[in-house]
């Protein structure tokens, strides 16, 4: 395979609360997308940040020399563009690197402030000349996600060729979606929750009607129709990762990873399964073997299924069989934690429902620790050394990382064991 360009691939991850965002730091992300309070395409769907927490997002980002990005895409009306100069004028003094917009009016306030912006996938550009439009405001451009590969090279080659340029005075760069969830609508513009709920997906609110089970039924003769027991407008999630060398060929510079609205150890196990892909692409040894390596770790985790997209030309979407995740593991709740001990890297944790036993696999929240996740090798219950600690005993385990009381602790189970296992 011959890449367009040897300059390795920006990877850019979602981050609904702080644990996600410490889970992205901590995982190898180049940047981190995320909202604050309603503006934003995930106003419902994650908790999503406050104007006072932009200087804190800032300055853990910074230190890793990790970009941040403010989503502002929803639509917009009169009455929100009081707040959208606010977020923004916030959003600059306190050093985010780009605004994620949609609407014309954001785009003029985000450039009014000086801000870097990046156009969203709700615009839907397909085509070099809308690109070269939107190329007068923004350095960074998501494309429609109904492009095939071929269509994403072909802009990506006129934008070499024309020398398009951004305000920043560099090429435009351009950004695809990598992973995740995908709608059954034209690049996320679904309006099914509006007409149902009145509660409008693209004021960040969706209700997800589309992976619900529905039933068709002839008005005439009253059958009803089986559709393979399928959920109809439910699509797999997206997924890259086995043919990341193409996505490359095809000249984009960002990727991006869906998930503002899923957990802390999604982030974790997605970021690095694409951090070690893109490395791995960058140092010649991306292979079938890392692939299907990749492949199990990301099935892990919450997902519906997964498929190409449309990136590789197929016609049709598949659709999910089932609701929900098909995640091969899961994560329990079991306690939380107590105390640190710097001086002997000793986690003390008290447990408040199941068991738990040295071998057993475990996971790790917090709003600074991220997502951590290990197997217990030796444990001390109520201050003795044990094998198994019962609901309600204290345990330590020795870390490599710091604990806070307001952290989490959990047990990975495999699903199909998850009674036996917990």
């Amino acid at each position: 395979m011959e890449l367009k360009s040897m300059n390795r691939i920006e990877l850019m991850a979602p981050a609904g609360n702080f644990e996600s965002l410490q889970a992205a730091l901590d995982n190898g992300a180049d940047s981190i997308y995320f909202g604050v309070e309603q503006l934003n395409m995930r106003a419902r769907a994650s908790i999503n940040f406050t104007l006072e927490d932009l200087p804190e997002i800032s300055k853990r980002c910074s230190k890793k020399n990790v970009r941040t990005y403010l989503t502002l895409n929803t639509i917009i009306y009169d009455h929100d563009l009081t707040i959208v100069k606010t977020l923004i004028n916030k959003a600059k003094s306190a050093n985010i690197s780009a605004i994620i917009v949609m609407d014309q009016a954001v785009i003029s306030m985000a450039r009014q402030a000086g801000m870097e912006v990046h156009i969203s996938t709700q615009i839907n550009i397909t085509n070099i000349e809308t690109l070269k439009f939107y190329a007068m405001f923004a350095d960074t451009i998501v494309l429609s996600r109904e492009l095939s590969l071929r269509q994403v090279k072909k802009i990506t080659d006129q934008i070499e060729k024309d020398q398009i340029k951004g305000p920043s005075g560099r090429l435009v760069e351009i950004e695809i979606f990598g992973h995740g969830a995908l709608c059954m609508a034209v690049s996320g513009k679904c309006y099914m929750s509006l007409h149902n709920y009145n509660s409008s997906a693209n004021r960040g609110a969706c209700k997800q009607d589309c992976r619900k089970k529905y039933t068709v039924i002839d008005q005439e003769s009253g059958t009803e129709m089986e559709i393979d027991n399928e959920y109809i407008m439910s699509p797999k999630d997206l997924c890259t990762i086995d043919f990341l060398d193409q996505v490359a060929d095809a000249g984009i510079k960002v990727l991006k990873i869906e998930g503002r609205g899923r957990s802390p150890e999604y982030v974790a196990r997605v970021i690095k399964s694409y951090r070690d892909a893109i490395d791995s692409l960058a140092d010649g040894t991306y292979n079938k073997e890392k692939v299907i390596g990749w492949m199990q770790e990301l099935e892990k985790v919450y997902n519906r299924g997964f498929w190409n997209g449309y990136y590789l030309g197929q016609r049709l979407g598949e659709w999910s069989k089932g609701s929900g995740s098909h995640a091969t593991q899961k994560k329990v709740y079991i306690g939380k934690g107590v105390h640190f001990f710097p001086k002997a890297n000793i986690g003390e944790f008290k447990l408040e429902a199941f068991d738990l036993k040295v071998g057993d696999t475990i996971l790790i929240t917090g709003p600074t620790t991220g997502a951590k996740e290990m197997e217990v090798k030796e444990m001390f219950v109520n201050d003795k050394k044990g094998d198994k600690a019962q609901r309600g005993d204290s345990i330590t385990i020795p870390l490599k990382f710091r604990i806070r009381p307001s952290d989490k602790l959990y047990k990975i189970v495999m699903v199909e064991n998850e009674l036996e296992n917990v």
